[in-house]
């Protein structure tokens, strides 16, 4: 599967690359190291592009890592329905009239889905909103928690730890 020079040289959408990682690693058999989801990508990213791919999924809480000897190793932090909502958020994120683009959703949902929104809104609406920081994680999606703005524009921190993998 060799990569054209059109593939290498197209500039790739905001959120892209952090959504090709995170499909990496779940499709890895465990925690697996950066350079693993580099060889899974095909090689053609540079080592430390992934390392920063990694540690902004870190900051977003998509991913967690921990140490294995002098390196790190990732791993999802929410399960495929999570990579989903993450996905929805990343493209949502990316546009600057959301009213119309949640309104535009929501008329294109079936009649099931969309009592099935109306039924969580109503769930989350009696526990009180908070601005969607610091929520608990939904029970059937794991996903909800959320700390950040959720724009995407987090940059890796700059402690060793994260240039150490």
């Amino acid at each position: 599967m060799g990569e054209t020079a059109r593939e290498r040289g197209r500039r790739r959408g905001q959120g892209e690359l952090e959504a090709t990682v995170l499909t990496a690693l779940h499709a890895a058999p465990g925690p697996v190291t950066a350079a693993w989801v580099r060889e899974r990508l095909g090689g053609g990213l540079a080592y430390t592009t992934v390392v920063t791919i990694l540690t902004r999924l870190l900051a977003k809480r998509a991913v967690t890592r921990e140490k294995a000897g002098r390196s790190f190793v990732w791993t999802p932090a929410a399960d495929a329905a999570g990579l989903a909502a993450h996905r929805m958020r990343q493209v949502l994120d990316n546009q600057s009239d959301r009213g119309t683009v949640l309104t535009r959703f929501v008329t294109g949902l079936t009649d099931d889905d969309e009592q099935l929104l109306r039924s969580l809104l109503t769930q989350t609406g009696e526990g009180g909103r908070d601005g969607g920081h610091d929520r608990a994680p939904h029970p059937a999606t794991g996903t909800g928690s959320r700390t950040g703005s959720g724009t995407g524009t987090e940059a890796p921190g700059d402690d060793a730890e994260g240039k150490s993998d």
